[in-house]
C-alpha cells in the first residue's frame, strides 16, 4: 500500500511545479526518485512518516528480536543526539480523569514532568516502600528511578537499562545517595536471586525480544513476596497473549487496570509543549521521528489509542512466598 501510494504520487501529470516529464511530455525515467521535490512537501512527508511507523509496528510484531535490535539503535540514537539534561522521562504520562483522585505524591515535581510523574506514582501506589531495595529496569533516562528515590523513602534503587549513553546522561543527570545506574539486558539481569523486594517496570517492555524470558528474570531477583509494579501498552490483538505470559510467570496478579484514557489525556495535555520542546531541543533531521516518539496529537501511537487499537496497562503482580 505504501509503495502503491508513492507510485500514485510520481505518476501525476500535473502538480504544482509543473509535469513530471520531459519536455516532450513523455515520463521521466527518474519519476520514481524519492527526493524529488513531490515528496518535500509536507503533508507527502507526513504521510510516510506514519506509514512507516505502522509497518515497523508489524514488523517488530511477527519478529521480535528485530524490535529488540532496532529500539536498542534507537535509543541510542536520541540519547547522542539529544543530550538535554532536562529531558528526564521518555513514557507518554498519566492525567487522572475527571473526578478521579491525583496519584502522589508529586509535591514540587517540574510542570513538565508532571504527567510523566503522575505514571509511576499511579504504577506504585498502595505499595509502601520504605527501605526497599527496589530495582527499575528500563530505566531511561533516570526520572523515575530519581522520583521513587525522593518520594518513597527506598533504601536503594538500582536503574538498568540496554543503552549505554542513556545510563551515562543517567549518572550524569541524577546523583543521589541509594540511587545507581547500570547498563544491562531486562532478559538477562546482572544480579543474584531475591535481592529486590520490588522491580519495576514503565513503558518498556513492549521492545523485548521475549517476555516469558523477561518475567522469569523478574521473578528470579524478587525476594518471596516480593511485587513487581509494571505498566505497558499492547495491540488490542495481543492482550490475550500478555495475559497467558503473566500467568505463566508464576507471579499472583493482584490488580490490573486499563489506564488508556488517561494516557490519552495526558499526551493530550502535553502536545503543545512536547511540539515545543522538539523544536528547541532536536535536530531538525530527527524531529518528525521524534514527534511520533512522542505519541502527539495525530501519531500514530495516539491515533492507536484513540481509536482502541492499543491498550496502555498497568499492573501489580507478587512473587510466591516460597521459592
Amino acid at each position: 500500500m505504501l509503495r502503491a501510494d508513492i507510485f500514485h504520487l510520481f505518476e501525476q501529470k500535473s502538480i504544482r511545479n509543473g509535469p513530471v516529464g520531459d519536455e516532450n511530455g513523455e515520463r521521466s525515467p527518474y519519476r520514481y526518485i524519492l527526493f524529488d521535490r513531490v515528496l518535500m512537501r509536507q503533508p507527502v512527508i507526513e504521510m510516510l512518516t506514519k506509514r512507516m511507523a505502522r509497518l515497523y509496528a508489524l514488523f517488530c510484531g511477527a519478529h521480535p528480536g528485530l524490535r529488540k535490535s532496532t529500539r536498542r539503535f534507537m535509543y541510542q540514537l536520541i540519547a547522542w543526539c539529544v543530550r538535554a539534561e532536562d529531558w528526564s522521562f521518555m513514557n507518554y504520562g498519566y492525567a487522572p480523569l475527571e473526578g478521579q483522585p491525583m496519584p502522589g505524591p508529586i509535591d514540587g515535581v517540574d510542570e513538565q514532568d508532571r504527567h510523566s510523574v503522575q505514571l509511576y506514582a499511579h504504577v506504585v501506589q498502595g505499595i509502601d516502600l520504605t527501605d526497599a531495595d527496589v530495582l527499575e529496569i528500563g530505566s531511561g533516562r533516570g526520572g523515575g528511578s530519581a522520583f521513587l528515590r525522593r518520594f518513597h523513602r527506598l533504601r536503594q534503587i538500582v536503574g538498568i537499562d540496554f543503552s549505554k549513553r542513556a545510563v551515562a546522561i543517567c549518572k550524569s543527570s541524577h546523583r543521589a545517595e541509594g540511587l545507581t545506574f547500570l547498563t544491562g539486558d531486562a532478559e538477562h539481569l546482572p544480579f543474584s536471586e531475591a535481592c529486590f523486594d520490588a522491580v519495576v517496570n514503565v513503558e518498556s517492555s513492549h521492545c523485548y525480544a521475549s517476555m516469558d524470558v523477561f518475567l522469569r528474570e523478574v521473578k528470579r531477583v524478587l525476594k518471596p513476596g516480593g511485587v513487581f509494579l509494571y505498566a505497558d501498552f499492547r495491540d488490542q490483538c495481543r492482550l490475550a497473549e500478555l495475559d497467558e505470559q503473566l500467568t505463566r510467570s508464576g507471579m499472583k496478579m493482584e490488580r490490573r487496570t486499563d489506564i488508556t484514557p488517561n494516557v490519552l489525556r495526558s499526551l493530550d495535555l502535553g502536545t503543545d509543549a512536547r511540539l515545543t520542546w522538539i523544536q528547541e531541543k532536536v535536530p531538525c533531521l530527527l524531529r518528525r521521528m521524534a514527534r511520533e516518539f512522542a505519541g502527539v496529537r495525530g501519531s500514530n501511537i495516539y491515533e492507536r489509542f484513540r481509536h482502541g487499537t492499543a491498550v496502555y496497562q498497568s499492573f501489580l503482580l507478587r512473587a510466591p512466598q516460597t521459592g
